[in-house]
């Protein structure tokens, strides 16, 4: 218990107080300057460097969302059709499609697709399809219309460019908002993806690059990287359902020897029992930002005609192990991390093997570009609650300072909470005939009745309001009007849920929905006559359109 203060001791106190105040008084007085006199004397003193934020500076993901709603520059996605990023113009104000095929008769908001056939040589590749698109009158006039100023008609990106797409942009006064096409053409080469990947610390499957001569010249080769004789033989470029070759005797090199001999360099790989899987990411000036795993359908002859073909994807939550889910996010960014250092930024997906027998995780290959797998990524739960992939993309070319955690959001992305089940399949006509087609079925929703007949529901720009089981999205890629050939792409089914099973087989449910979209099409030989009374005098030869 405190005493009480009596006068005298309050007069004590008073004394000692004021005697504690003289005494630190007279200590401050005494020693803080002799130590800035040390200070001074010992070393200079420091400026305290305030850098100051610039104002247009965006604060996170709030800020980059606002920004693109508001957005005045001219963007556009030129290709063969808007497939990849469908649901972009959503995001971002001013955002247009330019396509060759209008895989919605006229109905998009925000698709343009000349109504003319200009004359032009025969397409060999999605580059041709868009330089042909770029030099087409309509399009010049469409992009000229909306031309901000008399020295920009804004930014594009394309799924596939080269050199001449470059330089015809830039004619256009548009900005390929892409590294350039020499960088992506190197990377893309599944020699160099290796390569890569090597300096990134990311495993492959045992392999050797090398040139091929013969048959017994491979074997020489697999001798000595100790990879055995039932080998996987890639060429540096192509769709790999064209460019994979499964070789374990003479007989089948012999089936693929001219393209393996022409090549320079294959990669030459030891034959392991695996599962495809695909991861997209985004390099970004704050590090790699990565999507949650997918599965890959892989060659399903219901659905392609090609070995190894790729023909669709699934995004669910439990997507193989947890283990193999965190190695392929860590090898996703430190793969990126080295693409930042090879002078590459933006959009990219890698494709990842999954060893049966071991579990182990390698790199199967690179695509340094949006891809066939983008449009599923950016419609998932984790993308709609933060923002698309595509987004940071564009938003690294903007010229806008921004910051951002990508730590964080790489940590959401990761959460299975935020990853919802989706799945869809590629439909190739798998016949080796031609026919004519005379019907289609439209893009927008489809719904299954119990019989397991469809109907259209409603035109629809992507999957968004596909709510039951008993309903689907289908993106129509073949016309009335266009040609059946093997390997055409008929179009796009995605579902909510899962289309395989736990052993990457097709379910029922997935089967069943496919074969009750491809009975929507309807098709006759050549020389008869069309239904319809009108054919297209051109059509897209066998290339992979997405």
């Amino acid at each position: 218990m405190a005493k009480k203060k009596t006068p005298a001791r309050r007069k004590a106190a008073k004394k000692a107080t004021a005697t504690r105040t003289a005494s630190m008084a007279t200590s401050t007085r005494t020693t803080r300057p002799a130590k800035k006199a040390a200070a001074k004397k010992n070393a200079p003193a420091r400026k305290r460097v305030v850098r100051k934020k610039p104002a247009n500076l965006l604060k996170g993901i709030s800020d980059i969302r606002r920004f693109f709603h508001r957005n005045e520059v001219p963007l556009y996605f030129i290709s063969a059709t808007n497939f990849n990023l469908l649901g972009a113009d959503e995001w971002i104000k001013g955002f247009k499609f330019i396509t060759y095929i209008d895989c919605f008769d006229g109905l998009h908001p925000n698709l343009m697709s000349p109504r003319t056939e200009e004359p032009h040589e025969e397409f060999q590749s999605i580059e041709d399809i868009n330089n042909y698109l770029l030099t087409h009158s309509e399009v010049r006039d469409f992009i000229e219309s909306r031309r901000m100023s008399g020295k920009t008609a804004g930014k594009a990106l394309f799924l596939m460019f080269d050199e001449k797409t470059e330089a015809l942009a830039k004619k256009a006064g548009l900005e390929v908002i892409f590294p350039p096409a020499k960088l992506r053409s190197w990377l893309d080469n599944k020699v160099n993806t290796n390569r890569v990947a090597e300096k990134a610390g990311v495993p492959c499957v045992p392999y050797v690059l090398s040139p091929v001569k013969n048959y017994a010249h491979l074997l020489q080769v697999a001798a000595k990287g100790k990879l055995g004789s039932d080998l996987v033989v890639q060429t540096p470029y192509g769709d790999s359902g064209h460019t994979t070759f499964f070789i374990k005797n003479e007989v089948e090199y012999a089936k693929y020897a001219k393209e393996i001999e022409a090549e320079k360099e294959c990669k030459i790989m030891k034959r392991i029992n695996c599962r495809g899987a695909a991861m997209e990411a985004c390099v970004t000036r704050h590090g790699t930002i990565v999507a949650p795993l997918m599965t890959e359908l892989v060659g399903f002859k219901e659905l392609t005609p090609y070995k190894g073909g790729w023909c669709g994807n699934e995004i669910y939550a439990d997507t193989f192990t947890p283990e193999v889910r965190a190695k392929a996010r860590r090898y996703a960014r430190k793969f990126g991390d080295q693409l930042l250092k090879e002078g590459y930024k933006g959009y990219f997906e890698l494709d990842f093997l999954i060893d049966t027998d071991n579990g182990e995780i390698y790199l199967g290959e690179l695509n340094p570009r949006v891809t066939g797998a983008s449009s599923i990524t950016n419609h998932a739960a984790f993308a709609l609650a933060d923002a698309p992939l595509h987004l940071f993309h564009t938003l690294e070319w903007m010229n806008v300072p921004y910051e951002l955690s990508v730590n964080a959001l790489n940590r959401r992305w990761s959460d299975p909470r935020n990853i919802d089940s989706w799945g869809q399949m590629v439909i190739k006509y798998t016949a080796e005939d031609v026919q004519r087609v005379t019907d289609a079925p439209r893009s927008g929703i489809w719904r299954m009745r119990d019989d397991g007949s469809i109907y259209f529901w409603r035109m629809d720009t992507h999957r968004r309001y596909v709510e039951k089981d008993n309903e689907a999205f289908f993106l129509r890629i073949t016309r009335p009007g266009d040609w059946f050939y093997e390997g055409a792409d008929m179009g796009i089914l995605v579902m909510r849920g899962r289309m395989m099973t736990d052993d990457f087989q097709l379910t029922e449910r997935a089967k069943k929905w496919l074969a009750a979209m491809r009975g929507q099409f309807k098709s006759m030989a050549p020389g008869a006559t069309a239904a319809n009374g009108h054919e297209h005098l051109l059509e897209i030869g066998g290339f992979k359109m997405m």
